[in-house]
C-alpha cells in the first residue's frame, strides 16, 4: 500500500546504462588500486636504466 512507482523513459535507462559501460571501461583502463602498492609483501619491483638498477631515495629500487 502507498507504493509509488517512478515511469522512467527508455532513453533514462539507455543513458544509465552507457554511463556504467563506459565507468567500467575506465576503471578497467585506470584501476582505482596501486597496483604496486597492493604486491607490498612480495619481492620488490625493480627498473633497469641503460643496464643500471636505479636506487631511490628510500631505499627502494626504481
Amino acid at each position: 500500500m502507498g507504493e509509488v512507482i517512478r515511469f522512467v523513459p527508455k532513453s533514462e535507462r539507455e543513458r544509465a546504462r552507457l554511463v556504467r559501460e563506459a565507468r567500467a571501461i575506465y576503471d578497467s583502463i585506470f584501476p582505482t588500486a596501486d597496483p604496486v602498492r597492493g604486491r607490498q609483501d612480495k619481492a620488490p619491483v625493480s627498473h633497469t636504466v641503460s643496464g643500471a638498477k636505479v636506487r631511490r631515495s628510500d631505499g627502494g629500487l626504481s
